[in-house]
């Protein structure tokens, strides 16, 4: 399996609540091969990427359904960039206006994801990253 070996964090940042998604995407990663660590509900920026960091994985990715995505992605990139973990890749999924996906990718995001996505596409995408 391509994602075999591969360390994947799935996170929800804020205060939202909604874990559908998140918990869908780690579900069909872990099918896919990856090793998947969900932090669960409502964790900050500084405990994400702290487990990111402990955990040692290769890839982040953000649920985010609250409308604070610029703001949360950012914090993350940067204490990811003083954690010296800059080289881990972060997707966001969940509610992300299309006119924000350019400036997510401008902040470091490698991926943009809706729900209006296909699993299969979104599984394809983080695999062609990872490889």
């Amino acid at each position: 399996m391509p994602l075999d070996k591969k360390r994947i964090l799935i996170a929800k940042p804020g205060l939202d609540g909604h874990d559908v998604g998140a918990k869908v995407i780690a579900l069909a990663l872990r099918d896919a091969g990856a090793e998947v660590i969900y932090t669960g509900l409502r964790r900050s920026p500084e405990h994400i990427v702290r487990i990111a960091v402990d955990e040692d994985v290769d890839m982040v990715g953000l649920s985010i359904l609250s409308g604070s995505h610029k703001e949360l992605v950012a914090d993350v990139v940067s204490r990811l960039e003083s954690e010296d973990a800059g080289d881990i890749k972060l997707f966001v999924g969940g509610t992300i206006p299309d006119e924000d996906h350019a400036d997510l990718r401008d902040a470091g995001v490698s991926g943009v994801f809706t729900s209006e996505m296909k699993i299969e596409t979104v599984i394809a995408e983080i695999e062609r990253q990872l490889s």
